[in-house]
């Protein structure tokens, strides 16, 4: 498996060995001894799997907050989505900030973001299917998020606001300087 820190070090993209023959592909997925010795040592506790028909469907930027907060591990089994993390740990030196990786069933990829950061996804193509492991259990309680079009975020999104597609939820969302943020 291939980890490498993206521009926020705390968020890692990883791409594990494919074994390709004639029939398809064989990939270890997730292996907890080889995340730990990469420095990732989560006890995941549960799976979800979304599925978003059109091209521009935007999902996110979700968080929970503490005591519920989860870090993920996100990957793609169908499709290809822009995947983004946004740090809202306020003393951290890169609040506000955002990295971003694009994630496919092709490339294989998978990117693990820790508890403190937002989280979205843009698909990129349609029938995407995004596959996400958390290390906390879902609390509607402390579900929070911000705004995916906030301009102080900057994130350079490949779909327009008028041709994204979003939850009520979503864009009821505030930007981050409205947020309750308790990290």
């Amino acid at each position: 498996m291939n980890v490498v820190e993206l521009a926020i070090p705390d968020v890692k993209l990883i791409t594990p060995k494919r074994f390709a023959d004639h029939r398809g592909f064989f990939s270890e997925t997730y292996n907890a001894r080889a995340f730990r010795a990469a420095g990732i040592a989560c006890a995941f506790v549960q799976d979800n799997h979304s599925l978003s028909r059109p091209v521009g469907t935007i999902r996110g930027l979700h968080f929970q907050t503490p005591p519920a907060a989860q870090a993920k591990l996100v990957r793609v089994a169908r499709g290809r989505i822009l995947d983004v993390a946004v740090d809202v740990r306020r003393a951290s030196a890169t609040f506000g900030r955002h990295v971003s990786a694009e994630l496919s069933a092709e490339n294989g990829s998978a990117l693990f973001i820790p508890a403190g950061f937002a989280h979205g996804f843009c698909t990129l193509e349609p029938d995407t299917e995004v596959l996400y492991k958390v290390d906390a259990y879902y609390a509607p309680e402390n579900d929070a998020g911000i705004l995916w079009s906030d301009p102080a975020l900057g994130i350079p999104w490949p779909v327009t606001p008028e041709r994204a597609v979003l939850s009520d939820k979503d864009v009821r969302l505030p930007r981050l300087a409205d947020a309750t943020i308790t990290f």
